[in-house]
């Protein structure tokens, strides 16, 4: 069995406002103000706090150029020794004088770091580097070269 109930508003029937106060306060969002961020320009004083909240103007902080060259893409010793057979595989790195011979600009990768060991023959070129992979790679009879810096731990403290 279904009941008929009643619409709210018909007991605003024959009334003008409908509930809501004076006919003028129901006159569409030009009585509001408009939508969303309109009304937030340099005189809406009561409604900046809710703006700033927002940070809805401008960009913050910048891009510098220059920091954006320098970015460092390292690579560890024991990284290199386990990608070298692929390596050689697609003619990434070739064999010269019983060493592995491995520029790692050509494949990505601008700085060795010192983790891993080194147990093969390897000369690396590379424009940055750590001591320490240096040291290592020297221990096992390669040689680091076309570096542009080694940076060691006591500079950096």
């Amino acid at each position: 069995m279904t009941i008929n109930k009643r619409r709210k508003n018909s007991r605003q029937r024959g009334s003008s406002t409908h509930g809501c106060g004076s006919k003028k306060k129901r006159r569409g969002s030009g009585n509001r103000g408009g939508f969303g961020m309109a009304g937030t320009g340099k005189r809406a004083d009561q409604r900046k706090p809710s703006v700033w909240q927002e940070s809805y103007f401008g960009k913050k902080g910048f891009i510098s150029k220059s920091r954006n060259k320098g970015k460092i893409h390292p690579i560890n010793i024991l990284d290199v020794s386990e990608r070298l057979n692929g390596w050689m595989k697609n003619g990434l790195v070739s064999m010269e004088h019983g060493a592995y011979s491995i520029d790692l600009e050509k494949l990505g990768y601008n700085k060795l770091l010192s983790k891993g060991r080194v147990s093969l023959k390897l000369k690396i070129k590379t424009p940055y580097a750590s001591g320490n992979a240096v040291q290592k790679v020297k221990e096992a009879g390669g040689e680091v070269s076309g570096m542009l810096k080694i940076e060691s731990k006591a500079e950096e403290a």
